[in-house]
C-alpha cells in the first residue's frame, strides 16, 4: 500500500468513527473510485452496511491549474439534503458529515435497477424518458427553492460558484477566443449576479444515477443560490455533445434537448419563461466551447469532433438564436451540411 493509499483508507477509518457508523477496525474494506476530478471517493464496507465516503480535493485532478475551497463539501451535502426533502425518492440516505475532515458518508447506490445516465447515452442507449425526468427534477428544486420561506443560508457560496464553474469554463475560454471574450465574460457577469433559485452546478449525466428509471443526481460541490439558466444549459450541453459524438444518435439526443425544455418549463415562477429559454439558447454554445477548450475538456470526443463542436459553437455565440429549438435546428443543419 503506497503512502497516500495509507494515508487516504486513515481518513476514511477517522470519518466513520466519527459519525459513529463502526469502529475503525470493524471496517471490512475500502474500494476507491474513480471517474470525479473533484473529490476523493471510496466503496467502504462496514459489518452492517456499505457506504460512500466523499471528501473535496483542493486541486481537481485535471491538466490545467485548478483549485477550489474543500468548505465546498458542505454546500453539496446541504444540497442532497434539501433534493431529499423535496423529492425524496431522488437522493441517497445520507449518514452524516464531518466539518474537521470536509467530508461526508452516504448510501452506496448499486443493484441491478441501477444506472448511470452517461454510460446508457454513449452506449447508444434509446431514451426512455430521462431527460424528462431530470428536468422534471431540476425544476421541482428550482421552484422550491424560488418560494418564500426557503432557507438560502446554507448556499451563499456564489465565490465558490465563480471558481468552480465561472472562472474554469467561461472565462478561461474567454482567455483562448479574445473575439468572443467580451461575451463570454458578460455571461460570466451575469451569471454571477444572478440568485432566484438553488443552483446544482453540475447536472451532468455522469452525476446522475437512474435507481428503477428514476433520477438521482449527484455531486453537487457548486451549489449556490443563482441562475437557474446554468443548471438546465449545462445538463443540455452533454445531449448535443453525445449528439455530435455519435452520429446515429444525432437526430434522437437532439430532440431530447427540446424534451428536456418542455418538461422543465412549466415549473419557472420566478422569472419570465421565454427570457430564461433565450437566455439557455445564448449560453448553451458557450458552455459548448468551454467543453473543448476550457479546463475541463469532455474525455470521449474526437479531434474531429471536437473541431466539429468548436465551429458550431462559434457560430451560435456569434449569432445567438432566441429559443433551444433555433439552437437544435442550426446545430442539426451545420452537422448535416
Amino acid at each position: 500500500m503506497t503512502k497516500i493509499e495509507s494515508e487516504f483508507n486513515a481518513r476514511c477509518a477517522a470519518l466513520v468513527t466519527e459519525l459513529n457508523l463502526g469502529r475503525a477496525g470493524g471496517i471490512r474494506s475500502i474500494e476507491p473510485l474513480t471517474g470525479g476530478v473533484a473529490s476523493d471517493i471510496a466503496k467502504v464496507v462496514l459489518a452492517d452496511r456499505v457506504i460512500c465516503i466523499k471528501f473535496a480535493l483542493a486541486k481537481l485532478k485535471v491538466a490545467e491549474d485548478w483549485q477550489a475551497p474543500v468548505h465546498r463539501n458542505k454546500a453539496e451535502y446541504h444540497w442532497l439534503q434539501t433534493a431529499a426533502q423535496i423529492a425524496p425518492d431522488a437522493a441517497p440516505i445520507l449518514y452524516g458529515r464531518s466539518e474537521a475532515w470536509n467530508g461526508f458518508a452516504m448510501e452506496f447506490l448499486s443493484g441491478a435497477d441501477i444506472h448511470l445516465w452517461k454510460e446508457l447515452l454513449l452506449q447508444s442507449q434509446a431514451p426512455q424518458g430521462e431527460a424528462e425526468k431530470v428536468a422534471e427534477l431540476l425544476g421541482q428544486i428550482h421552484a422550491a427553492s424560488a418560494k418564500p420561506g426557503f432557507d438560502c443560508a446554507p448556499f451563499q457560496n456564489k465565490d465558490d460558484f465563480a471558481a468552480l464553474r465561472l472562472a474554469p469554463y467561461l472565462r478561461f475560454t474567454a482567455s483562448r477566443h479574445p473575439d468572443i471574450a467580451d461575451k463570454l465574460n458578460a455571461m460570466a457577469d451575469r451569471i454571477y449576479a444572478g440568485d432566484a433559485v438553488l443552483v446544482h452546478g453540475d447536472v451532468s449525466p455522469k452525476n446522475i444515477l437512474l435507481r428503477g428509471g428514476s433520477p438521482i443526481i449527484l455531486d453537487a460541490e457548486c451549489a449556490t443560490m443563482g441562475d437557474a439558466g446554468f443548471d438546465v444549459a449545462f445538463c443540455l450541453n452533454h445531449l448535443v455533445l453525445k449528439a455530435i459524438h455519435l452520429p446515429n444518435m444525432r437526430a434522437i439526443y437532439l430532440n431530447q434537448v427540446n424534451a428536456f425544455w418542455s418538461a422543465y418549463a412549466p415549473h419557472i415562477h420566478w422569472e419570465d419563461a421565454e427570457a430564461l429559454e433565450q437566455h439557455v439558447a445564448t449560453l448553451l454554445p458557450m458552455l459548448m466551447l468551454a467543453r473543448v477548450d476550457g479546463k475541463s475538456p469532455v474525455e470521449y470526443l474526437s479531434p474531429a469532433s471536437s473541431a466539429q463542436v468548436r465551429e458550431v459553437a462559434l457560430s451560435l455565440i456569434k449569432t445567438p438564436q432566441p429559443s433551444l429549438a433555433a439552437v437544435v435546428g442550426k446545430i442539426s443543419n451545420h452537422l448535416e451540411g
